[in-house]
């Protein structure tokens, strides 16, 4: 069956009643069949029908065996950190996810988790690898600069050494990308994000084919207990049967708002995969099959006035998060990649007139004309 399809039919089918929507099961417990046996469902947090069903779906969509989904995008992220064990050590590109480095750069010394940072893992030389690398966690395109990275390179060279590779897919969404497919053993998602769709909900996925490691994430979950609820399971259902058609528009949308944006001087850089001036536009075509639908860019505070600029927006709201049906506009220095120090995120890229744009599903002139008021409006 094609995406869509797949998105529309796949998860549980409700055998009982006949609904078209598998039903929310808010119990939190289960009666068992008798003394000796226990039924297929216990107690919520271990097992719920929605969230298996949402679990189901996901790793349908993904062409994939298992799923797990938790109560957010940084408890997947947690809960995958889990494999790793005291004395062992992760590899982590240098431009990810602010609340991935806050968890990396806090919780690891406390666990004696060790890690190192990579600026490019295209050119990395895992023949040079510590012994005690036992994970590679990529995000690709990374955020916010939206460098990519060939995960089946990495894919390869990394299992060579035994190591496991974890792919943090949120910008792509199994619609444009399959790590699994590239040779990436883990996935996983803010499925807060695209997955979603609508800025609703906060749920994570963790996505793989392997029994064993299932296994150990799924005790793990159990365990520390940041599962998703059974209403947000739900929602995560209902906003997966859309997410194609949803992306389609996403990505119609942003390829235009980056080609506008590259071509005023409001603009000193524009980073976005899709297009052909970005240095990763030929691997991302391989690898993916869209560009994605987050934007960033260097405002030219020169000539402009970034205060202004901002107040000035209509249809972009100023605020964290993305992949929701509305444009939003951030700042990731002050905003989403604040737990970065100041030395970092100047060495990385991630400076104070860097903006990163999430392009929503409106009509894309009204896109287009809201930036083009603003930086007019903003012009020093």
């Amino acid at each position: 069956m094609g995406f869509n399809t797949t998105a529309i039919h796949g998860g549980f089918i409700d055998q009982e009643k006949k609904a078209v929507n598998y039903p929310i099961y808010l119990s939190s417990t289960f009666a068992q069949p008798d003394v000796e046996h226990e039924g297929e469902y216990c107690y919520s947090r271990g097992n719920n029908p929605t969230r298996a069903s949402v679990e189901k779906l996901a790793a349908d969509i993904e062409g994939a065996k298992h799923g797990i989904a938790t109560s957010s995008g940084m408890a997947a992220t947690s809960l995958v950190f889990e494999l790793l064990n005291k004395g062992e050590k992760v590899l982590i590109n240098d431009n990810v996810y602010g609340g991935t480095w806050r968890f990396v750069s806090n919780l690891f010394e406390k666990r004696g988790v060790e890690y190192e940072i990579v600026n490019n893992f295209n050119d990395y030389d895992f023949d040079k690898v510590d012994e005690n690398v036992k994970m590679v966690f990529i995000e690709t395109p990374s955020n916010p600069l939206l460098e990519v990275t060939d995960i089946r390179k990495v894919a390869d060279a990394a299992h060579k050494k035994g190591i496991l590779v974890v792919v943090d897919n949120t910008f792509m969404t199994a619609y444009l990308q399959k790590p699994l497919d590239l040779g990436a053993d883990i996935v996983e998602y803010s499925a807060t994000k695209y997955y979603g769709g609508h800025s609703d909900i906060l749920a994570g996925l963790v996505i793989l084919n392997d029994d064993e490691l299932f296994t150990r994430l799924k005790f793990i979950n159990n365990t520390l207990g940041g599962i998703l609820s059974p209403i947000d399971s739900f929602l995560l259902q209902r906003g997966i049967k859309t997410l194609g058609v949803r992306l389609d528009r996403h990505l119609s949308n942003a390829q235009k708002i980056a080609e506008y944006l590259e071509g005023i001087d409001a603009t000193e850089e524009v980073y976005y995969p899709g297009l052909k001036s970005h240095k990763g536009y030929e691997l991302q075509k391989k690898q993916a099959n869209g560009a994605g639908a987050v934007i960033s860019f260097k405002f030219n505070e020169n000539s402009y006035d970034l205060d202004k600029f901002v107040s000035k927006l209509k249809l972009f709201s100023f605020a964290v998060s993305l992949g929701g049906v509305e444009s939003l506009i951030c700042r990731p220095s002050t905003m989403t990649h604040e737990s970065y120090a100041k030395e970092l995120q100047e060495k990385i890229g991630i400076t104070s007139n860097l903006i990163r744009l999430s392009v929503g599903i409106e009509d894309v002139e009204d896109l287009i004309k809201d930036l083009d008021d603003a930086f007019n409006y903003s012009r020093k």
